[in-house]
This record gives C-alpha cells, sequence and structure tokens, in this order.
C-alpha cells in the first residue's frame, strides 16, 4: 500500500465516526474495555482541523432529577469514570503514521494542553487509532458514519 500524504490523511479523516470498541491492553496481553464492551462514542474531525472525542459506558441509569447540578455525590461518582471526552485541535504526521489530537479542555482536567499522539491505519471504512497511554497501551476503532444528505 503506498504511503498517504498528510493532506490525504487528513482528508481520509474529515468527518464522523462512530465507537466500534475501545480496547486497553496490558503488558501480559490481556484486554480490557475501559467503558465495557459496549460502550458508544462518537470521534469528529472538521476541515477547520477541529477534532471532538465522546466515549461513554452504555446504559447508565439516569439521574433523580433532569438537573444536572442537583446530581448526588453518589450519582456524580456513578458517572464520572462512564465518560470520558475532550476537544481541542488535530495534526497528521504521515512519515510516521501519527494524528496528534491538540487537546484544550476535556473530562480529565489532566489532559487540557496536552498532545494526545496516535497511529493511525484505515481498514476500509475504519478507523484504527493506537496509542501508548499513562495508563498502558490502547486501541481505539471507528466507523465511519454517512453523510446525512438531508
Amino acid at each position: 500500500m503506498a504511503t498517504l500524504t498528510a493532506h490525504r490523511v487528513r482528508a481520509e479523516l474529515i468527518g464522523a465516526w462512530r465507537l466500534a470498541s475501545w480496547q486497553s491492553i496490558d503488558p501480559d496481553g490481556t484486554v480490557g474495555y475501559p467503558l465495557g464492551q459496549d460502550a458508544v462514542g462518537q470521534l469528529m474531525y472538521d476541515e477547520g482541523g477541529r477534532v471532538s472525542a465522546q466515549l461513554v459506558r452504555s446504559g447508565q441509569p439516569g439521574f433523580a432529577s433532569d438537573d444536572w447540578r442537583r446530581a448526588s455525590a453518589g450519582e456524580m461518582c456513578a458517572a464520572w469514570p462512564a465518560y470520558f471526552g475532550y476537544f481541542g485541535t488535530f495534526s497528521v504526521d504521515a512519515t510516521v503514521g501519527t494524528v496528534t489530537h491538540h487537546v484544550e479542555a476535556g473530562w480529565f482536567p489532566n489532559l487540557a494542553d496536552t498532545e494526545q499522539v496516535r497511529h493511525y491505519r484505515f481498514e476500509d471504512d475504519r478507523l484504527v487509532l493506537d496509542a501508548e497511554t499513562e495508563w498502558g497501551r490502547v486501541r481505539i476503532v471507528w466507523e465511519r458514519l454517512p453523510i446525512d444528505p438531508s
């Protein structure tokens, strides 16, 4: 397969992607699922160079109140580990096969002002992102969402 240019990779990334799977892989090869095997999510790249990633555990119970500011301490503690999200800008380095998410802010405050480097590959209508993180290696697989013509 020919190496894609940064411009071409960027064009391939643009759009919306649905989470297919998020795996963590321990040094011994053990595979885990940080938000469960049925987690849901959306990754968006736009032509202006913006990125947004949202990943959520499926089947969370609702809060007692529809006003998020009235959530109990227990509800907040249960919701915290069931979500992962951030936004910022992105850049591509096609020579090493990486897309870097330059995080402006997110759910976990320590992500702000960091560079999240992901090794990418395209497999048909899927985008596979691999990364080394503070808590191990992760593989996140996304499926391209169709464009709504309406």
